[in-house]
């Protein structure tokens, strides 16, 4: 049995199809180092994956989906895939080692980026402390967005087929 309600969220005011990727600059952690780094500056079409902070189930859930179907791999290997959560480096190190993962997550404590996207909720009700909502924001090699999805309710996922077919067409 499941332990945890489902809550329905606030309609999201997101980053839409058509209009260009906020750009950004923030921590991005890799399997060895992080380093300040631009949105602008990763190559090619980019997925770009909104989270809850690392440790969540939900986080988990959606990490362990994408690597393993493959993400940024095979028939999508010019998509750069990214994360985004309001951990902090070292939180991103330590999930990435622990999944095995070849992907990078930006660093958001703030949650700055996610306001900007249109893809943020505040964390079980306490004033002032907001994570980010689930998310997927496909960009093509201009930034521009292709395909948006923002989680309407607590928890939610994307339909993970349904990215795939149009990161297949990025």
């Amino acid at each position: 049995m499941v332990d945890f309600d489902v809550v329905e969220l606030p309609e999201a005011d997101h980053v839409a199809v058509g209009e260009e990727a906020p750009d950004f600059t923030r921590p991005l952690v890799g399997d060895e180092y992080w380093t300040d780094t631009a949105l602008s500056a990763l190559d090619g079409p980019v997925a770009l994956v909104f989270f809850p902070m690392d440790g969540a189930f939900p986080a988990t859930y959606v990490w362990n989906e994408i690597r393993d179907r493959g993400w940024g791999h095979g028939d999508t290997d010019d998509v750069t895939v990214a994360g985004v959560s309001i951990s902090t480096p070292y939180e991103h190190k330590t999930f990435i080692d622990e999944r095995g993962m070849d992907y990078e997550l930006f660093s958001d404590p703030s949650a700055e980026v996610g306001e900007r996207y249109g893809a943020v909720q505040d964390l079980d009700g306490m004033a002032g402390i907001r994570e980010h909502r689930p998310a997927v924001f496909l960009l093509d090699e201009d930034h521009v967005v292709e395909y948006a999805w923002v989680a309407a309710e607590w928890p939610d996922f994307p339909d993970y087929d349904e990215v795939e077919t149009h990161l297949e067409r990025l």
